[in-house]
């Protein structure tokens, strides 16, 4: 079981707001523990520092892997396993395993990336991950910070002085 966590957190009505408040508290040098929105805010992961996701990565060996696959299966079965000449065709007839590997590529990259994305989120059957307010998902954006990280006097005259709507404590 995870181990709970003490935070703070503004609510923001606007995602402008939300992300002026961002660029203020990297300004302040305070420690953000996450932002919450409802919906994909454009610009927020370089204000917030993220990195780019290197899942484009991952896809690209899984649909490698199911390139090799399907191209060294098909060529082992047609060659070896089953050798038949179907309308004059050779037996190693790379036009017509194009098919079939493409549909391989896409079917391993796709599985792929989707149980990375998974593992790496700690998302899952059964994983039951704490709401902090169920406005977020809503029509609410949030700042969270963590109480053990941060001064919390700080951060609450900070979230009253960028335009916070509300702001709570809760253990999560």
């Amino acid at each position: 079981m995870a181990k709970s966590k003490d935070i703070i957190y503004g609510l923001y009505n606007d995602e402008e707001h939300l992300i002026e408040a961002v660029r203020a508290a990297r300004a302040d040098h305070l420690e953000i523990m996450d932002v919450y929105t409802p919906f994909p805010v454009h610009g927020l992961d370089p204000v917030l520092g993220l990195s780019e996701s290197r899942l484009h990565i991952a896809g690209f060996v899984y649909g490698m892997l199911g390139t090799l696959t399907a191209f060294l299966g098909m060529t082992w079965i047609f060659t070896k396993d089953w050798p038949i000449i179907f309308g004059g065709k050779p037996y190693w007839s790379v036009p017509a395993f194009i098919p079939i590997t493409f549909e391989l590529t896409v079917l391993f990259a796709s599985i792929g990336m989707v149980v990375t994305f998974y593992i790496i989120n700690g998302l899952g059957p059964g994983v039951v991950n704490p709401t902090i307010d169920l406005r977020i998902t809503d029509d609410k954006f949030c700042i969270a910070f963590d109480k053990s990280e941060v001064d919390t006097s700080k951060v609450e005259s900070f979230l009253r002085g960028s335009g916070a709507s509300e702001i709570h404590s809760k253990t999560i």
